[in-house]
C-alpha cells in the first residue's frame, strides 16, 4: 500500500522520463538482445514500460534503469524511502558515475569472476590443455617447454587416426613452427637456432642415395644430439616449465588479453560466479571445522 500511494504521487516529470523511454533507440536494441518472438510497436512497449512502473518500480529499475542518466534518475528520489528502489538508485548512481570506493569494488568483484571462470576452464581441461595454449601461443610454448621437448612425435601417425586426419595435424604443425620461426626472425635469433631446423635437415638427408643418406642420417643424429646437450633438461624440470607456461596463459587471460576467445564483458557481469566464492568460503570453513575437532 504504501509503495501503491508512493507511485500515485509521483511527479508528471516522472511520467515523461517514462513514457518517453519507448521512444528511445536504445530500448529497442535492449527488445533486440531479449530475442522477442516478434517485433512490439512502439504503443505496446509504450503499455508494457508504463504497466511495469505501476505495478513494480524497484523491478522496472532492475530492467531498464541502466538506460537512464544521472538527471532522470534524480526524478525517483521521491521513491526512495523505499528500501529496495533506494538500492537500486545507488547501485544505477555507481555504474553512471562511480566513486573511488565503487571502483574499488568492482575490481575485486571483476578479478574474482575471471578468476572462477578460469577455474571452471581449468576443470574442463580443454582450454589450458598444453595444445590449446601451444595454438594460441605456440612462440611462448616452444620458449618454455617446445624446444626441449621432442618435435618427430608431433610429425607421426596417432593411434586410430585416418590418415587425412593425420595430413591436416601436419599442416597445422607446418603453421605453428612457421610462426615461431616468423618471432625467431623478428627477435633477432640466430637461425642455426629456429624452430624446425632439425626436421629439414632430416628431409634434406632423403634427397641422398642409400649409402649417403646412412652416412648423413647417422652424422645428424650425432650433431642433434650434441646441439641438444646444452638444453637438455630433466623431467621434473620440463614439468616446472610447463607450470610456468601455464602461469603465464593464466595471468593473460586474467588480464582481459584472450578477447579473441571470449566475451570479458559477459564474465564480468555474471554475478552466478560469484557464487563459486561462497562455496570456496564454505568449503574452506567446513575444512578449518573439522580440522580443529
Amino acid at each position: 500500500m504504501k509503495q501503491q500511494s508512493n507511485v500515485v504521487m509521483v511527479t508528471n516529470r516522472i511520467r515523461v522520463v517514462v513514457w518517453g523511454m519507448y521512444e528511445d533507440q536504445k530500448m529497442a536494441s535492449r527488445q533486440s538482445r531479449a530475442q522477442q518472438p516478434s517485433a512490439l510497436l512502439p504503443s505496446q512497449r509504450k503499455s508494457i514500460l508504463r504497466d511495469l512502473y505501476s505495478r513494480d518500480v524497484p523491478v522496472f529499475l532492475e530492467r531498464y534503469g541502466s538506460l537512464l542518466t544521472l538527471e532522470e534518475l534524480k526524478e525517483f528520489d521521491i521513491l526512495s524511502g523505499d528500501y529496495e528502489i533506494n538500492w537500486h538508485l545507488n547501485h544505477l548512481r555507481s555504474l553512471i558515475n562511480p566513486t573511488s570506493e565503487d571502483l574499488k569494488s568492482r575490481f575485486a568483484k571483476v578479478k574474482n569472476r575471471r578468476r572462477a571462470f578460469m577455474d571452471k576452464l581449468m576443470f574442463d581441461g580443454k582450454f589450458f590443455s598444453e595444445d590449446s595454449m601451444r595454438d594460441r601461443e605456440p612462440y611462448l610454448h616452444h620458449e618454455f617447454v617446445g624446444k626441449f621437448q621432442d618435435q618427430s612425435g608431433r610429425q607421426m601417425s596417432r593411434p586410430g587416426e585416418r590418415w587425412s586426419e593425420t595430413l591436416l595435424r601436419r599442416a597445422e604443425e607446418a603453421f605453428l613452427v612457421e610462426k615461431i620461426r616468423q618471432e625467431q626472425q623478428r627477435l633477432g635469433v640466430d637461425e642455426r637456432d629456429w624452430a624446425g631446423n632439425e626436421r629439414q635437415e632430416e628431409e634434406e638427408e632423403d634427397d641422398d642415395d642409400d649409402d649417403v643418406e646412412d652416412v648423413n642420417h647417422d652424422k645428424g643424429i650425432l650433431v642433434n644430439e650434441q646441439s641438444m646437450e646444452g638444453t637438455r633438461v630433466s623431467a621434473d624440470e620440463l614439468r616446472d616449465r610447463m607450470e610456468q607456461f601455464t602461469h603465464v596463459m593464466q595471468q593473460k587471460f586474467l588480464a582481459g588479453e584472450d578477447h579473441e576467445y571470449f566475451n570479458y564483458s559477459s564474465i564480468d557481469d555474471d554475478v552466478t560466479l560469484d557464487d563459486h566464492w561462497v562455496r570456496e568460503a564454505t568449503y574452506d570453513a567446513e575444512e578449518k571445522y573439522f580440522a580443529d575437532v
